[in-house]
């Protein structure tokens, strides 16, 4: 029998002759349940496994069959990480970062063109504080003429 086909997911172990050893023992061993032992068997001859699964096996064996040293039996053995599964990005996260990249790239094919490339007239009428300042004093300017212009005009 092997690992369970959804095997535990967490720490996994590397293989070293005293876990080999300790898990060939248990599949040899009575009083450990059958499907442990098929499955001590089938871990004793892989590079690594699940710690969940050796801790199973472990604590379904008797006390006077266990190595009485754990230091011994994990000694030399390494901890092997995986990397978690990456996360989905969903659709709008997706647009999103679609109409960002393209904005960028329109930034950055303009800031390379700019040199040869007409400029654009992005001037509004009275969009600065001068512009502003010049509009009404022309205004007040054309009102003070038309007082003068009427009043001399009455007379």
């Amino acid at each position: 029998m092997s690992e369970p086909r959804n095997p535990p997911s967490g720490l996994r172990i590397s293989m070293t002759e005293p876990i080999r050893s300790f898990l060939l023992s248990a599949s040899k061993d009575g009083d450990v349940p059958r499907e442990l032992q098929d499955l001590a068997l089938n871990l004793s001859s892989q590079n690594n496994l699940h710690y969940k699964s050796f801790r199973s096996i472990w604590i379904r064996s008797p006390p006077s069959t266990r190595p009485p040293d754990l230091i011994r039996l994990f000694s030399g053995s390494n901890f092997i990480l995986s990397s978690p599964k990456p996360r989905e990005k969903s659709e709008e996260l997706k647009a999103r970062l679609r109409k960002l990249e393209e904005m960028a790239e329109r930034k950055a094919y303009a800031e390379l063109v700019k040199d040869i490339t007409p400029r654009k007239n992005t001037d509004e009428p009275f969009s600065s504080y001068k512009d502003q300042m010049g509009f009404g004093q022309f205004f007040i300017h054309l009102h003070l003429l038309l007082i003068v212009f009427l009043q001399d005009s009455n007379f």
